[in-house]
């Protein structure tokens, strides 16, 4: 009865993402979800037997020596013999695994265990007493006779590259490397799932510890910042890893699985009720971060466990403008100016709406009665042909704000703080565009950052989720770094906006807003989504692309005009991973993982 419930529900999401996504789009979900299920056989994130015998015939004398550092207490015999067993079968022989062991007397089998592996490359240290996870960690390192460190739990599993792929980055000089990681119950050869990671993403780091497993680094550069700081405990990590990062000068993210991180009550991968002090530890290490750094701003718990978000401060009050381009649909721009008016808690902000050829009468005496109540709504009359960036550029010259909002006539505010929200980010040195969170009216993730190469071009992050969400890794609750935010909800320096020219006019339907923030990133600045700002955007999910005639045509060479500027970068996202597929905007693994 169970079994005939499933198979209805199960054809009843099929023929439903036909009706939505199409056939051709449904079979490749249905051939990759079916891919990913035959490859969860054993090792499926391990590298191909040849690959690691090629790694072990290589010489690797001349890279750094890495040294895995574990502090061991009361472990699981089962599971400290697993971790070892790891370790031995490095390809990475120029490798060091140190110990220091602050188990208490009716645990004695921890040593005994350890000195049955006794042995150069094995070392270790009994402790006199339990000086919890930093100081044990410290203790560990101090054994280190390694260039590099790298940290590791006791009752986790290293990848047998681990030690090759880290010692490679050291030598090509990185000076913090860290690597994807996958989640495990009982067999470490069949992960629950691989987490896989952006390149090097700071507001993502402030929002949550995505960094994880494993991390290496100079040795030398551990004691420089002071080690692990015992008063973080519990977000021992959390902490160093800002301090060793805010130092950096060459940050190296491995894309490949390294690190098993073993799921059981007692560990944070288990979730942080197991350790509830973690969540004080990592907000007190953000705000440790931000006074070093000289930020102004306040850490707070996030919307989700083990995420968090800084309020950062606005010391003054700058003029906001809000850009709303508008032909006719009143209806549309009258909910949206009724959001903006009735729930907006920032003052200091114009409206300016562009007109761009309205027909209707009905229109134009709107636009006289709602200049008439608001004295900080102006329209300006743009009489060219529609051309999305053009008109834009048009209204940026009415604007006087120190900071500019495009923002679609569809948009309708949900969080009456959204500009505070969004202008705490824009206001950062570098910032140069800032994203909200969008939804469709039926409560669905319609803008949550954009990626690039999805599709081939670009596409939104999490696009159909629902409303709550947590996202992939917490990137759908978190403050973050992306390539691109879509041009319907967003702020931008007015002074960014200039500095590369505004919007390009050659973009008048498709891609303006992905051109401008690549162009952006080109220039130094840094493109941020944030899910504090939240509005729906009121288009129709079936509106679909340009497809036929004229509007085909438009839209194939825009497209061909953000390819020859960006080439096959686009396919090349820093903040997304190459193991995610790029067919889809749920973050699904990849139909093929490389594995040379």
């Amino acid at each position: 009865m169970q079994q005939m419930k499933r198979l209805r529900e199960l054809a009843q999401l099929f023929f439903k993402m036909v009706r939505e996504e199409g056939f051709a789009s449904t079979v490749r979900r249905l051939t990759g979800f079916l891919r990913r299920r035959l490859r969860s056989k054993k090792g499926r994130f391990v590298p191909a037997r040849g690959v690691l015998e090629r790694q072990r015939a290589e010489n690797t004398a001349a890279w750094p020596k890495i040294s895995i550092c574990t502090a061991l207490y009361n472990t699981d015999p089962c599971y400290l013999k697993e971790f070892i067993d790891s370790f031995l079968a490095q390809t990475n022989q120029n490798s060091e695994l140190c110990l220091a062991d602050a188990s208490d007397a009716e645990h004695a089998e921890v040593g005994e265990i350890v000195e049955a592996y006794h042995s150069e490359r094995v070392r270790y240290c009994k402790l006199a007493g339990n000086g919890g996870i930093s100081e044990n960690t410290n203790a560990a390192a101090k054994l280190a006779s390694g260039s590099y460190l790298a940290l590791a739990d006791h009752d986790d599993i290293l990848s047998p590259d681990a030690c090759f792929e880290l010692a490679r980055a050291a030598a090509a000089g990185a000076d913090f490397i860290y690597s994807d990681e996958a989640l495990f119950d009982r067999d470490w050869l069949r992960p629950r799932v691989g987490h896989f990671k952006p390149d090097f993403a700071p507001h993502y780091l402030l929002g949550c510890n995505y960094i994880g497993h494993i991390a290496a680094f100079p040795a030398q550069r551990f004691w420089q910042v002071g080690g692990l700081r015992a008063q973080f405990d519990g977000s021992q990590d959390h902490d160093l890893f800002f301090r060793l990062t805010e130092g950096a000068k060459q940050i190296c993210h491995i894309p490949r699985v390294l690190y098993y991180w073993r799921v059981h009550a007692g560990s944070t991968s288990g979730g942080v009720g197991a350790k509830p002090y973690v969540t004080q530890a990592s907000i007190a290490a953000i705000d440790a971060h931000l006074a070093r750094t000289g930020v102004s701003g306040k850490a707070r718990e996030g919307m989700f466990p083990s995420t968090y978000k800084v309020d950062y401060t606005i010391s003054s009050e700058p003029l906001v403008s809000i850009l709303i381009p508008n032909k006719d649909h009143v209806d549309d721009l009258a909910r949206c100016l009724d959001s903006i008016y009735s729930k907006t808690t920032w003052t200091s902000f114009e409206v300016v709406v562009i007109e761009n050829n309205s027909v209707d009468p009905a229109t134009f005496e709107f636009y006289k009665k709602v200049a008439a109540v608001h004295q900080n709504l102006k329209v300006v009359q743009y009489e060219g042909l529609f051309n999305f960036s053009a008109i834009n550029n048009f209204g940026r010259n009415a604007a006087k704000g120190a900071y500019l909002v495009l923002l679609n006539n569809d948009i309708e505010i949900i969080t009456p703080n959204w500009i505070e929200e969004m202008l705490m980010l824009a206001i950062q040195p570098h910032t140069g565009a800032v994203g909200a969170m969008l939804y469709y009216p039926d409560d669905t993730v319609q803008h949550a950052g954009v990626i690039t190469g999805l599709g081939g071009f670009a596409g939104h992050s999490h696009k159909y989720a629902h409303r709550g969400h947590s996202g992939y890794m917490f990137r759908l609750a978190t403050v973050q770094d992306f390539s691109a935010v879509t041009a319907a909800m967003m702020m931008v320096p007015a002074a960014a906006y200039d500095a590369v020219e505004g919007l390009d006019e050659g973009f008048a339907v498709a891609f303006n807003d992905v051109d401008f923030c690549l162009r952006l990133r080109r220039a130094g600045y840094v493109g941020l989504f944030t899910p504090w700002a939240q509005a729906y955007h009121c288009e129709s999910k079936s509106r679909g692309l340009d497809k036929k005639g004229e509007a085909k045509e438009r839209f194939e060479a825009e497209r061909a005009r953000l390819k020859q500027r960006f080439g096959d970068a686009l396919l090349h996202d820093p903040f997304y991973s190459p193991n995610l597929t790029l067919d889809r905007e749920d973050f699904s693994e990849a139909a093929v993982l490389s594995k040379d």
